[in-house]
């Protein structure tokens, strides 16, 4: 039997190929829209992909499922629990519905019905019949169960999220109850997921270390008290959500359908930033607070670019990119379109010193270390300290006066900001997102934005205080 994990950095995404060597037949499992990585290993072990597999409608990333059953001329199986519900799947698919198998040589792939973190969920069991015909030896459990947690059950909304929780409830002890201690647990995402909360930094698991330590299976939980246990450790919730589950029930474009992203000249560039299109800047933090285009978003490449991105840059909007060196922006545009951020326009020719010398207009975020901004603040100076760390985080250990906002919830939430004249220093966990949260104030007109250095592992590396017993809070 082949059984290989595909991973996406920075979203979490774990994806699947799932077969028979023997037989040549693959079957791909939640993959995600970059699809030719897919194609790529089929043809390297000489396997065909004859099957495309989903186990929900997702919300994190758009589905590359469609896209490449049609590239691979493979079925496209998908759950038939859709139908009536608030997201289906609206172009032709295989409906799957629980006990239903797939055959492909001497592995058999049969689908479960384990609803929760959304109605349609399915969770595939992998048979190898050349071991046995009775055992499963592996569960490819989507986002029904995780390493440490499940799918968190509010996709669908407030009205919709208890009855969810319920049925996430029923799920588990119906799916789980008659399989082995040994079986092979196969999530489709891991740590740094918002899917679910508490997710282990292990891509994979049993299912009898889940029952000893995953809190969500422990059997003395009665019903009320797992929707209360599983309600109250929900992350926040990317907004972006929704948005992509519409996207991934219509099916996202084929990337072949999509036009190029040339380099743009400044001049042109700078008539396209004048009609509105948003600008992200792929450069370093350091560089990014030195200098950049004013209403810039930045967000350094990297595996965390669709992360950042889907949270704060807005859909609906081209895009403009501004590369450190022109190798970052392929794997940029495709960090991008994993999240549905298609329209890139192009790239600017030459960089940020190109828009320099073309005499282009610069802003600056200004830097501070984290002991002048504690001397600023003890001293009763017109400072502001803005933490925008996860609630997590905050609730370990913050600086003393501090107020605080997710980076992710910053650009909805402006408007508990203080006014736009008094300084506000940023400040996160090393550094990356305080630039994040300094670009969206800057785009939301705030002139005097500060952003601390390295953070508040710098703060407490100079021993500065720390305190806990303040409760999360927005500021006043």
């Amino acid at each position: 039997m082949l059984l290989e994990r595909f991973e996406v950095p920075g979203l979490a995404h774990y994806s699947y190929a799932v077969g028979c060597p023997g037989a040549g037949a693959i079957a791909i499992v939640d993959p995600e829209r970059n699809i030719d990585r897919y194609l790529a290993f089929a043809q390297a072990n000489h396997v065909r992909i004859t099957h495309v597999l989903e186990t929900h409608i997702h919300a994190d990333y758009a589905s590359g499922a469609r896209d490449l059953a049609t590239r691979a001329g493979a079925t496209l199986a998908l759950s038939a629990y859709d139908e009536g519900e608030t997201y289906d799947v609206q172009y032709e698919h295989q409906p799957l519905r629980d006990g239903d198998a797939l055959t492909l040589g001497r592995v058999r792939i049969v689908a479960r019905h384990t609803p929760g973190h959304t109605p349609e969920h399915l969770a595939f069991l992998v048979y190898d019949e050349a071991r046995t015909n009775e055992t499963p030896i592996a569960m490819l459990s989507g986002d029904f169960l995780f390493v440490g947690s499940l799918g968190r059950p509010d996709l669908l909304g407030e009205d919709a999220k208890r009855a969810l929780a319920r049925r996430l409830f029923a799920s588990v002890r119906a799916t789980l109850s008659d399989l082995p201690d040994g079986i092979e647990i196969h999530p489709a995402h891991g740590a740094g997921s918002m899917c679910g909360a508490g997710m282990s930094g292990r891509p994979t698991s049993t299912l009898g270390y889940e029952r000893f330590a995953n809190p969500y299976l422990d059997p003395t939980l009665d019903e009320a008290t797992f929707v209360e246990r599983i309600l109250g450790s929900v992350p926040p919730f990317p907004p972006y959500y929704r948005r992509m589950k519409t996207v991934n029930s219509v099916g996202p474009t084929p990337l072949a359908d999509i036009p190029a992203h040339p380099a743009l000249p400044a001049t042109r560039f700078a008539e396209l930033t004048d009609a509105g299109h948003v600008v992200i800047d792929l450069r370093s933090q350091v560089a990014f607070d030195g200098a950049h285009i004013p209403g810039s978003f930045g967000i350094g490449a990297g595996p965390n670019l669709p992360v950042w991105a889907s949270w704060v840059v807005p859909y609906e909007t081209p895009l403009l990119l501004v590369p450190g060196h022109p190798s970052e922006v392929e794997p940029s545009v495709a960090a991008l379109r994993r999240i549905g951020l298609d329209d890139v326009v192009g790239f600017l020719e030459g960089g940020i010193e190109a828009w320099r010398e073309a005499g282009g207009p610069m802003q600056q975020t200004a830097l501070m270390q984290a002991p002048e901004v504690h001397e600023r603040m003890t001293a009763g100076a017109n400072l502001r300290l803005l933490d925008v760390r996860s609630d997590r985080e905050w609730a370990d250990g913050h600086a003393p006066g501090a107020m605080h906002i997710t980076t992710g919830e910053l650009a909805e939430r402006l408007e508990e900001m203080p006014d736009h004249l008094g300084p506000i220093a940023v400040i996160c966990g090393g550094g990356y997102r305080s630039v994040v949260a300094a670009s969206v104030l800057q785009r939301a007109g705030y002139q005097n934005v500060i952003d601390v250095l390295g953070g508040m592992a710098a703060w407490r590396r100079a021993g500065l205080p720390v305190v806990t017993d303040q409760p999360v809070a927005t500021p006043g």
